[in-house]
């Protein structure tokens, strides 16, 4: 795995690009390996285009099971941000990647919840508005099932980050 499959992600053939990340995420549910470039996938949640950001979101999600360095902790209030970003398109994604985050994190999942309860959707257009709430209460029933797993099982995640 070589550090610049990261700048592929940015290549202007999207569907190039999109081809590596769907490479890496399907790498990164069998193995740990591309954990080690976490960080640089980090910096993509803020590039200025959206199927990039889109990208780098899928991606974090995925290894996010692999986050024994507690790396995410620091990321999980920029990559929230996404759940009402400025493209419905990615704000969705982000939603719709949020069970895979609590379900390899826990600890996240009361303040995904509270992240999800409280996202302004007054800046979408009314066409896809019933969209995105439809992903957040999807993402939401799902993350509160396995919440409630976890308080069965005595392992309650705290109300805060990590």
């Amino acid at each position: 795995m070589e550090k610049h499959m990261v700048a592929r992600l940015m290549a202007k053939n999207d569907k190039y690009a999109c081809s590596i990340a769907d490479r890496i995420i399907a790498e990164s549910g069998e193995t740990d390996a591309w954990y080690a470039y976490f960080d640089d996938f980090v910096p993509l949640l803020d590039h200025p285009k959206s199927l990039v950001r889109n990208r780098a979101l899928h991606i974090l999600a995925a290894n996010a099971r692999w986050d024994a360095e507690t790396r995410f902790d620091a990321v999980l209030p920029a990559y929230l941000a996404h759940v009402t970003d400025e493209k419905p398109i990615t704000a969705r994604q982000c939603i719709q990647a949020l069970p895979q985050i609590g379900k390899a994190k826990p600890q996240y999942i009361p303040l995904i919840l509270r992240s999800l309860k409280n996202a302004d959707l007054s800046g979408y257009r009314d066409s896809m508005r019933p969209l995105i709430q439809r992903d957040i209460a999807e993402a939401a029933a799902i993350l509160e099932k396995d919440l409630l797993a976890c308080r069965e099982a005595g392992r309650a995640p705290s109300e805060g980050r990590g």
